[in-house]
């Protein structure tokens, strides 16, 4: 069975011995790994996963090249690093491109972090250039547990930027929008985003996860843990708990990531 975790993360040892017990305190949550790109093989090798989607952030624009150069630097078979731009750079198209240029498959941004709002105008321009480089898209959605709760990336943004660019590869991260999931069921289940699971199944009943799940495209939903934060083999007894069926199950486990990374 093919197993590939869509959202995962990871830092340089050095930044790991800070940033996690940092983020852990920020967001009042225990992590389950280290942070390391070793400990998260030694997890995958555990949990039988092939592969792990490394989501990085760049927190301030002159982080691109450093994050660029560390993607660079850890990508093999099976660490798939999705490198991250500032949107405050003024070389953000630029820097798109070279992530582009460079092999990698997909870019991660997060609303609160980078302190941006999915709808402003300024924006458009950098997803419609991922959009036209066939470029996967990661995006934090929904609430985040170490900030005050604001509409930054909430469930009718994303659906107003769908209905702008449809060919857009968006993944709405934690099953759409974290704590608005409500929401996602009446206004992103069935369109043509991506959902992945991760940080999400922990804080949702069976029967809520399942609704939105069944209500959405087979083919559009993602496994992911965001491992450090939740343990990948924990992960994957919560989605083998929603008794979605054989065949949906393994879509969800690899089938579907597995497309979209070709």
């Amino acid at each position: 069975m093919l197993c590939i975790d869509f959202h995962a993360h990871a830092f340089p040892d050095a930044l790991a011995a800070t940033t996690v017990p940092f983020l852990e305190q920020k967001g009042g949550v225990r992590a389950a790994l280290d942070g390391r790109v070793s400990s998260l093989l030694a997890s995958m090798d555990a949990a039988g996963i092939a592969q792990s989607v490394v989501c990085s952030i760049a927190t301030r624009p002159k982080q691109f090249r450093s994050i660029l150069d560390w993607s660079r630097s850890i990508r093999s078979e099976r660490i798939i690093p999705f490198p991250s731009f500032h949107p405050e750079s003024p070389q953000a198209l630029e820097e798109i491109g070279e992530i582009h240029r460079e092999g990698f498959k997909g870019i991660k941004l997060h609303p609160y972090y980078q302190d941006f709002f999915l709808d402003e105008k300024r924006l458009l321009p950098f997803f419609a250039r991922i959009a036209d480089l066939g470029l996967v898209l990661v995006m934090h959605t929904g609430f985040d547990i170490g900030f005050p709760r604001e509409l930054r990336a909430d469930p009718a943004k994303i659906a107003a930027l769908m209905r702008q660019l449809p060919g857009l590869k968006f993944i709405a991260t934690h099953l759409g929008s974290w704590q608005q999931w409500q929401e996602v069921h009446e206004e992103l289940a069935g369109t043509n985003v991506y959902f992945d699971i991760a940080f999400s199944l922990e804080f949702l009943p069976k029967e809520m996860a399942r609704k939105i799940i069944l209500a959405h495209a087979p083919d559009r939903v993602l496994f992911g843990s965001d491992s450090p934060w939740a343990a990948q083999h924990n992960t994957i007894k919560l989605l083998q708990s929603l008794e979605l069926g054989q065949e949906r199950e393994q879509q969800i486990l690899g089938g579907n990531a597995a497309k979209l990374l070709q």
